[in-house]
């Protein structure tokens, strides 16, 4: 009996730091964890430029899954474009919002209307967000990859707390040369 809570106890602590250091359990949708390789596909900016996620391998890349039609993305995103878009882009860190399964003219729009200056990428149909989570489940969710291509910080959600967390993560590995 002793030992039987002892197991639960130390269970319960276990989730408590990994969930603490950025480490999503699956009930998030994540399909993907901390220490993973990065999934590779091909970004295509709204209006923009098309490249790979390897041709980034050097900077630090946070990849910021969105839509429209998404109110917590829509408070997210501006705490995002202030406090480490413009704070960090000019010291390696590349922000691209994926747009989950919404037309060119929508995301442009919606870029507009938020006010963010990173680039948002198309994900028609929902593709490059099924390399990361399970494709039913939600989005306002962050990947935060090394310069290695590793995946080093997963969120879902807006939680201020949480968003400290990630910047001083972000800001970190950002003074790693």
């Amino acid at each position: 009996m002793k030992r039987n809570y002892f197991v639960l106890v130390f269970t319960i602590l276990i989730s408590a730091i990994s969930s603490s250091q950025g480490q999503i359990t699956n009930d998030e949708g994540y399909i993907v964890k901390v220490g993973d390789s990065a999934p590779d596909f091909i970004i295509s900016e709204a209006g923009g430029k098309t490249y790979k996620l390897s041709d980034l391998k050097g900077k630090v890349v946070m990849l910021q899954f969105t839509a429209s039609w998404c109110s917590v993305c829509r408070t997210e995103m501006p705490f995002i474009e202030k406090e480490i878009w413009q704070k960090k882009k000019a010291n390696g860190l590349l922000v691209i919002g994926i747009d989950r399964d919404e037309p060119v003219d929508k995301v442009l729009l919606f870029k507009k209307d938020i006010g963010v200056t990173y680039p948002l990428a198309l994900d028609p149909g929902a593709d490059i967000f099924g390399l990361f989570a399970r494709k039913e489940a939600g989005v306002t969710r962050n990947v935060i990859i090394d310069r290695s291509g590793k995946i080093i910080w997963l969120t879902r959600l807006y939680k201020r707390e949480e968003f400290e967390k990630m910047k001083r993560l972000i800001f970190s590995e950002l003074s790693k040369k």
